[in-house]
């Protein structure tokens, strides 16, 4: 999920033969199969080639991301994104790495005709990571526990990430960056007059008043930006001989992918997990709970200290109100896509209603009250 406050922004509309021609034009692989995946304003196919070709000692399955006309007129941004998976995969991480075209680049900005327009977009062929998402599976509380500790493990990671593009991860004017939730002022409208307008407002305006005065007591990091139930790939444990109960083993899962870095940003500790957290509440059936297991995670390797506890409820809340608004919005850009923009809005509009009717306190204290029995 990326966006940002360029004037145009156009998603692509390529057909399965275009993405085929670009596969077999820039890697010189033969396509034996392409097959669209979901996505928020890019456009993702998962592509399969021959079994009998040899392929650079890669594997035979890849995803071809096509990036949208905004996103694509910011090269280095995508080259710091691009370097930064890169980086998480040597440090050992599951992340998507690039496949060199022919040429040796890590991405190649193509103009594609779409329609009776021709628009430049950027792409890239990536490593196809295996597992399923986690929004396919049952969310327990383990292994929320573990997308909190990768996540925290990750955030500490990339604080040694040097590259001279690393400077256009700031992005001062990101929509999708949590400290610019004021932004969501202009698109409001789309959520009419009613109390989710009201509750959104005030949520801004608590921003406004209880966080951004309070910035500087918070500890920058560069933040993965949209670690989600979505962005998440996990695989069942296989059980050891070394344990009493392989049945229950199997129901384990791991993370085996971490997957989209278009909203990576310079940001803070706090706000990367409050985000993880507005997520992985979507797919729970205990959704309030499931907060408290994602921090006790993210806690379990980078403790918080006051002033981010202090601040992660209505952090959650924001991320919720970015989230939802910009759903609709989207929407009415692109409604043939409306299935998957609208997916957060199904259970999103009622965790946000049960976030705030039990407010700060009452919330606080479940997910506090969370961390301390995982941690025991």
């Amino acid at each position: 999920m990326s966006s940002s406050e360029k004037p145009v922004l156009i998603k692509p509309s390529l057909t399965e033969a275009q993405a085929v021609e670009l596969v077999e034009r820039l890697y010189g692989l033969k396509v034996s199969s392409v097959q669209p995946m979901p996505s928020y304003d890019d456009q993702n196919f998962h592509i399969l080639v021959s079994e009998d070709q040899v392929t650079r000692d890669h594997s035979q399955s890849y995803v071809l991301k096509v990036m949208n006309t905004g996103d694509s007129e910011d090269a280095d941004l995508i080259e710091a994104q691009t370097q930064a998976m890169i980086f998480l995969s040597e440090k050992g991480f599951p992340t998507p790495t690039p496949i060199p075209t022919i040429d040796g680049k890590i991405m190649s900005l193509e103009t594609i005709g779409c329609g009776v327009q021709s628009k430049a977009h950027m792409v890239r062929l990536l490593t196809y990571l295996p597992g399923r998402p986690l929004s396919e599976m049952p969310i327990e509380p383990q292994i929320l526990y573990k997308a909190g500790q990768t996540l925290a493990r990750m955030n500490e990671v990339l604080a040694e990430f040097q590259h001279p593009f690393r400077k256009s991860l700031q992005r001062p004017d990101f929509l999708w960056k949590l400290s610019n939730i004021h932004l969501l002022n202009k698109y409001l409208y789309v959520v009419g007059e009613g109390r989710d307008r009201q509750i959104i407002e005030q949520i801004i305006q608590q921003f406004q008043e209880e966080i951004i005065p309070n910035l500087c007591k918070l500890r920058q990091s560069l933040n993965h930006g949209d670690l989600s139930h979505t962005n998440i790939l996990v695989q069942p444990v296989h059980p050891s001989a070394n344990h009493s109960n392989p049945t229950e083993l199997q129901l384990e899962l791991d993370i085996s992918g971490l997957l989209d870095f278009s909203d990576m940003n310079y940001g803070y500790y706090v706000f990367d997990v409050a985000i993880s957290i507005m997520y992985l509440m979507l797919g729970s059936n205990d959704p309030i709970s499931a907060g408290g297991h994602v921090l006790s995670g993210f806690e379990s390797v980078i403790p918080l200290l006051p002033e981010e506890q202090d601040a992660i409820f209505l952090l959650v809340l924001c991320r919720f109100s970015q989230s939802l608004v910009m759903g609709r919005y989207n929407t009415l850009l692109y409604p043939e896509n409306s299935e998957y923009l609208l997916s957060t809005g199904r259970a999103g509009w009622k965790c946000l209603h049960q976030l705030w009717s039990l407010g700060k306190e009452a919330v606080g204290k479940i997910w506090f009250e969370a961390g301390k029995f995982q941690s025991t």
